[in-house]
């Protein structure tokens, strides 16, 4: 029987893939109020973002609860002997450690194994991509345990984002430098490094942001996976993508849509590459 991969709705991972690859999406929640929504499920993003830029309930974010995670390993136990969970960075979310938990409240006998991706979005998505086909192909699980490992260095993302409010309203920033950064319109950049986001740069329009992105993936020297994902901004998307396809095949390039969790701390606007290759 093969090994099944699990991961989380931070994965970003298109549909498409994740029915391909009989990939397991375990949702983080998105809560309005007394209103808690299962990221990607039980609200689409266009009703995400209409409800964020309108309401004057700012969302906050949860992590899935053990018993979601228990559930979903017990129902895979039932077609494989071996698990593997693929989980957003530590170091942004505790949905790693209930994964890792969860374990202990099966009821059924199974080996599951989970991997902290260090990263998010895409970036993580290659990962689980790249171990769902593999045990497609008869990996074992240790296999896909060293896949996945020696890949994490592998991949990057950048991501350029449109307005400071949302990081405001969420109080990852103060006032005075949300002020700062929209009266002189800078565009900010960021990436992760060992699992924690840091600033990349910034940029002094929406053009030189989306160069900037260019720049990141172009400068690979060998690319196997790239993506470009979008929070309500699919023209800038379709933009970066068709500059993109000069230097990486554009049917090959993964489109996809960041997740209202991501979107809670972003706002609309979000553009991002990822990419999986050697520099």
């Amino acid at each position: 029987m093969p090994v099944r991969v699990v991961t989380d709705s931070v994965a970003d991972l298109p549909p498409q893939v994740v029915e391909e690859l009989g990939i397991t999406i375990i949702p983080l929640n998105v809560r309005f109020g007394e209103e808690v929504y299962r990221d990607g499920i039980d609200l689409t993003n266009e009703q995400f973002y209409q409800r964020l830029t309108t309401s004057k309930i700012l969302p906050v974010t949860s992590v899935p609860s053990p018993g979601t995670f228990a559930e979903a390993y017990d129902k895979l136990a039932e077609e494989t002997d071996e698990i593997l969970a693929i989980i957003l960075s530590s170091k942004l979310s505790g949905t790693y450690e209930v994964a890792r938990q969860s374990i202990g409240l099966m009821k059924r006998k199974c080996r599951v194994e989970v991997v902290d991706s260090q990263c998010a979005v895409m970036a993580e998505g290659f990962l689980v991509i790249a171990a769902a086909r593999a045990a497609r192909a008869g990996a074992s699980l240790d296999e896909l345990l060293g896949i996945v490992r020696g890949n994490i260095p592998r991949v990057d993302m950048r991501a350029a984002f449109d307005t400071l409010e949302y990081l405001r309203r969420g109080g990852r920033i103060g006032a005075a430098q949300a002020f700062l950064g929209s009266a002189l319109r800078i565009h900010p950049i960021i990436t992760m490094k060992d699992g924690v986001v840091e600033p990349a740069g910034r940029a002094r329009s929406r053009a030189k942001a989306i160069d900037h992105l260019y720049r990141f993936a172009a400068g690979y020297s060998h690319l196997e996976e790239m993506a470009v994902e979008e929070a309500a901004c699919p023209d800038d998307a379709d933009l970066l993508v068709e500059r993109l396809s000069t230097k990486f095949p554009k049917e090959r390039i993964y489109r996809s849509k960041t997740t209202p969790v991501i979107g809670t701390h972003t706002g609309p606007g979000l553009l991002l590459v990822a990419v999986m290759g050697d520099k």
